[in-house]
């Protein structure tokens, strides 16, 4: 496997292995805000995630939709952590856009042992929304000697 396909595993195994990413938003004066949010994704590059529309990071998305996402296994051996960077914009799905993302969020908190989710449990009104994050980008630590950089690792 080469270098490039390496570090794209590596992109994936994180990911994959983690329940929480970490979730960066600002508000409209640019102060900054950061929250763990169980997730789960679709292909790599969509994010979803569950939560009350009053919540800090919610009211900084629908202010600032570009938002900042880390994957890193916390429980990592000193300066052996490894993790996933990656710029995106972040929305409140609206009624008729939840199918897609629900499904997939409902999929992954049944396989964690959590419940299923449908769209009728979060649509307006009943206090949780599905939220989307698309990353335009994926970047991990350079592991290559040199102190502390990352990498742009392209998944295709």
């Amino acid at each position: 496997m080469s270098a490039t396909g390496r570090a794209a595993q590596t992109v994936r195994d994180i990911i994959e292995a983690n329940r929480y990413l970490v979730l960066a938003t600002a508000d409209a004066t640019g102060r900054p805000w950061s929250s763990p949010v169980y997730f789960a994704h679709i292909d790599f590059a969509e994010f979803f995630w569950v939560s009350s529309p009053d919540v800090t990071h919610s009211r900084n998305i629908a202010v600032r939709p570009e938002v900042s996402i880390v994957v890193f296994d916390s429980q990592a051996a000193i300066g052996a952590g490894q993790g996933v960077y990656m710029p995106a914009a972040a929305k409140l799905l609206q009624d008729g856009e939840t199918a897609r993302g629900i499904e997939a969020f409902s999929r992954r908190s049944v396989a964690h042992g959590g419940s299923e989710w449908t769209s009728e449990e979060v649509r307006p009104g009943v206090g949780l929304r599905l939220y989307r994050a698309a990353a335009d980008s994926h970047w991990i630590l350079a592991k290559d000697g040199q102190p502390d950089h990352r990498i742009h690792v392209p998944l295709s």
